[in-house]
């Protein structure tokens, strides 16, 4: 587990060090726009099936890097193996998204629930080791769970949701249940990452994917409370290496002020937010505290001609402005991503011209002004 990495960039940026380019992850990189994803897949039989099995998962976490020049790769697994892990009974029907066949919608429910056996997700961390001896120090891979809340949203709703409806109801008539549901996910989380950075994730990411459909208020008591309770029991470090922590919320960009004092290292952002006016309220000075930031293009721009990606490219790395670069001292940092997941229509080539339009413009902007 101790082979040195080849290429450190994501890693250094998240801790707010300086690197010659910015790098570059896709949220949703090993997908079905890729026609190997979708091969491999067709052999596995079911997305669960896919996930599941460690040599699967193994080949499709690769796959992305095999292509493009990333700078990151990103567990291949899904949000809701931990309430699967909890007996809700998980399933993928072909073409609509995931089903709960047990929902969490009153006391009785609410009380049968407990931090799963970790045990029961032996699969994702034996995926975790072996996708790291698999890259052999090419690139960090990066660990991720759901946050509290967003599990809690597919828990009660029972898969996703238009208007979380039932989520919301049960959260403002009985709080009392959302804040029991929302404390044994948030331990059941802590303990699923902290058994992934001991499988080998170098880097563990909260997809706080729903905080964004929270009234102002909500967000901070149901959501945000129960990212800090995560946070405050992940290992800082594993082998002697500093493990960064991301949080992203969806639709979270007006809290920033809020998440300043996450203990974190790197806030993920969505594409409503300016970097550079993110990069003031949080992003800190050289020397001094402060968070990496990640994002935030539009994944629809993946569908224009490539001279318009990189374009809009420019554009993005543009508005973050200068990066840090006194290799001394720490300082503003950003790493290049999606405001949210690639779209599986996406033309695989257009990545490309993604990928090499961050890494080109990103290196030029680190040249000193004449």
């Amino acid at each position: 587990m101790t082979t040195p990495l080849l290429n450190d960039s994501f890693l250094k940026a998240c801790l707010r060090q300086a690197t010659d380019h910015t790098p570059v992850w896709l949220m949703r990189q090993a997908g079905r726009y890729l026609p190997e994803y979708c091969a491999t897949r067709a052999q596995a039989g079911s997305f669960m099936g896919l996930a599941t099995n460690v040599d699967y998962a193994t080949e499709v976490t690769l796959q992305p890097l095999d292509r493009y020049p990333l700078d990151a790769a990103i567990l291949f697994s899904d949000i809701l193996t931990v309430p699967d892990a909890m007996g809700l009974g998980l399933s993928f029907a072909q073409g609509e998204g995931p089903r709960f066949e047990k929902v969490v919608r009153d006391e009785a429910a609410v009380a049968a629930l407990a931090v799963p056996d970790m045990h029961k997700l032996q699969y994702v961390f034996d995926a975790v080791s072996s996708i790291r001896k698999a890259l052999h120090g090419r690139v960090p891979l990066i660990g991720f769970s759901g946050s509290p809340w967003t599990l809690a949203c597919y828990m009660v709703e029972g898969g996703g949701s238009d208007d979380y409806r039932l989520v919301k109801s049960l959260m403002y008539s009985r709080p009392d249940l959302m804040h029991r549901i929302l404390a044994i996910n948030a331990d059941s989380v802590a303990a699923y990452l902290n058994a992934q950075i001991d499988a080998g994730a170098q880097a563990v990411m909260v997809f706080d994917s729903w905080g964004g459909v929270l009234a102002d208020g909500a967000f901070q008591t149901f959501s945000l409370a129960y990212t800090e309770r995560v946070l405050a029991q992940l290992k800082r470090s594993h082998d002697g290496h500093i493990i960064p922590r991301i949080v992203f919320t969806k639709g979270g960009g007006l809290w920033l002020p809020d998440m300043k004092d996450l203990d974190c290292e790197v806030l993920g952002l969505d594409w409503t937010m300016h970097l550079g006016k993110a990069r003031q309220l949080v992003g800190g000075i050289p020397g001094g505290p402060g968070k990496a930031l990640q994002g935030n293009i539009d994944p629809n721009i993946l569908f224009a001609p490539p001279e318009h990606i990189a374009t809009e490219v420019r554009r993005v790395l543009d508005s973050f402005g200068r990066p840090h670069t006194d290799g001394s001292t720490t300082g503003p940092t950003h790493i290049f991503n999606l405001g949210h997941g690639i779209s599986q229509f996406t033309p695989p080539d257009h990545v490309s011209a993604l990928v090499e339009a961050v890494h080109s413009h990103s290196k030029a902007l680190r040249q000193p002004t004449p």
